[in-house]
């Protein structure tokens, strides 16, 4: 288990453990590792590119220019991993953050899950 950091998100470098710390939850888990490992081949782009997005969205850099969600669409996922990868993401914000950018942070994986996983219900109606 992490060590509690217990600070609010500050800076790339808070975000760059946040994204970090989460996604080596990710590859290891059996859910969603099988998923991830199959489609990623080399995690250092895509990891910079986590960085970016959630910079962006959590500390306003504009660094992310993009769409995530057409990259996720052909991926083989269903509630199941939504609800997986939102708590291994909850569960790495508590271990790591405190305040009110890591509430917003969690708040905001809800949503793009949800988002995710209501356009995929359509797509594959």
């Amino acid at each position: 288990m992490v060590s509690t950091i217990n600070k609010e998100i500050e800076s790339v470098e808070d975000i760059t453990l946040l994204v970090n710390t989460f996604y080596d939850k990710i590859r290891k888990d059996d859910l969603l590792g099988a998923v991830f490992n199959a489609i990623i081949k080399d995690w250092n782009p895509h990891l910079e590119k986590m960085v970016q997005f959630w910079s962006t969205l959590l500390l306003y850099t504009r660094t992310y220019k993009g769409d995530p969600l057409p990259s996720h669409l052909p991926l083989k996922i269903e509630k199941i991993h939504f609800d997986r990868w939102l708590f291994l993401f909850d569960q790495t914000i508590d271990e790591l953050f405190t305040g009110e950018i890591a509430a917003n942070a969690k708040k905001r994986a809800f949503s793009i899950a949800r988002i995710m996983k209501a356009v995929k219900q359509i797509k594959e109606e």
